[in-house]
């Protein structure tokens, strides 16, 4: 199984070109991605401008990055964020980023999906072709069809990044933890790495994290011009 690096989900969050520069994110449908992206563990630090950033000020960023030191306090803003923001001004998003505890929860009344008919109840705006994108797909179920699932919302060749959503009305009754923790063994079993990242804002995700005892590894901070 790879072991976590900020490196190694910085390649799993977006495609890179030859010269290390960001293309676009790893989504079935992709998005340009962030201008900069920094990722900071205990021991090491990644980080990457995006390929439409002109090369001085591209230059101006990674020399900075290159002098950023590993976290301590994962909550900490990257020492040189005032020059980032300086040299780039736009919006900010940071986040933790987590691995899983080798013993998880087993839980029942989970599905592999597999086929759009299974998500028709409850969840919309799927479409047929995602499904392997994002796979392996599972789904907690009541009444027959899934109420919560969780999937592959990026993927590398050697790790992938939790996806996870609840239905409206089945919200607040900790099926989000049983789901993911059954899409953690299903990326295991698939031999990749899973990993589980949020922003600092985002409550319930950070509920999830904390009732499966994920492990804190990163912080990502990400500029978005």
């Amino acid at each position: 199984m790879p072991q976590f690096t900020p490196e190694l989900q910085l390649r799993t969050l977006f495609a890179l070109n030859a010269t290390g520069r960001i293309v676009s994110t790893l989504e079935q449908d992709p998005s340009a991605g962030p201008a900069f992206a920094l990722i900071r563990g205990r021991t090491s630090c990644a980080y990457a401008v995006h390929a439409d950033v002109p090369e001085e000020l591209a230059g101006q960023l990674i020399a900075l990055a290159q002098s950023e030191p590993p976290v301590y306090d994962f909550k900490d803003d990257p020492v040189h964020a005032n020059r980032y923001t300086s040299l780039l001004p736009g919006r900010v998003d940071s986040g933790p980023a987590f691995t899983f505890p080798e013993v998880l929860p087993t839980p029942r009344d989970i599905v592999v999906v597999t086929n759009l008919s299974q998500l028709e109840r409850h969840f919309h705006g799927w479409t047929a072709d995602e499904l392997p994108e994002r796979a392996p797909i599972l789904g907690l179920v009541e009444d027959g069809y899934p109420v919560s699932v969780c999937f592959c919302a990026r993927r590398s060749a050697v790790a992938a990044e939790a996806g996870l959503d609840t239905a409206a009305g089945f919200r607040g009754r900790g099926l989000g933890p049983q789901v993911t923790a059954a899409w953690a063994h299903a990326v295991r079993s698939a031999g990749l790495l899973p990993i589980y990242s949020t922003s600092w804002s985002n409550d319930a995700s950070l509920a999830v994290a904390r009732k499966l005892g994920l492990e804190m590894c990163a912080s990502d901070w990400s500029l978005y011009d």
